[in-house]
Order: structure tokens, then C-alpha cells, then sequence
């Protein structure tokens, strides 16, 4: 079972200033969506941005803590935080 606080301050760490959600979608804790908002995505791949998320909880998904991670990731455009350019979905299940 994961603490979501701590997948939380796990991708805030990874990505400073990003906005971060991680909600349990099945009532278990251990099959999460992380919706993240981010002006470190600019110029990346949608590949590139998942990795970047799963990459900051690695360490839980190697424990066994999150079984599942869904993620949907959003570019913050830097000069203002409500713009948009790219919106993802993409499950990765181990």
C-alpha cells in the first residue's frame, strides 16, 4: 500500500514547482493516477513525461507498494500557470 502524501512529495521532489494529484482509483492504495502539471515537460515527449513521473516513484513500484499508475501529465507553460500545450494519458502497469 502506497502513502499518497508521500508519492506526492516523491514526484514534487523530482519535478519543483509542478503541480502534483495522486488519487486512489481502486480503494486499495496500490493502483494510483498521478496528474501532473509541470513546465518541466515543455519539449519533452509524452513518453518522456511519464518516464519522468514513474522514474520519481520507482522506488514504490519496485516494492510493490504501487501495483498500477496511471498518469496524465499537462506542459505548465512557464511565463503563465494557466496555460496549456499538451495533455497525456497512459497507464503503466507492473
Amino acid at each position: 500500500m502506497a502513502d499518497l502524501d508521500e508519492i506526492t512529495r516523491m514526484i514534487e521532489r523530482a519535478l519543483p514547482g509542478a503541480d502534483v494529484e495522486v488519487v486512489d482509483e481502486t480503494g486499495t492504495a496500490d493502483h494510483l493516477r498521478a496528474t501532473v502539471r509541470a513546465s518541466q515537460f515543455q519539449g519533452l515527449s509524452r513518453l518522456d513525461q511519464h518516464r519522468l513521473v514513474k522514474s520519481a516513484v520507482q522506488e514504490r513500484m519496485d516494492d510493490g507498494s504501487i501495483h498500477a499508475l496511471s498518469v496524465k501529465t499537462t506542459v505548465a507553460d512557464a511565463s503563465s500557470r494557466e496555460g496549456e500545450s499538451v495533455t497525456s494519458d497512459q497507464d503503466a502497469d507492473d
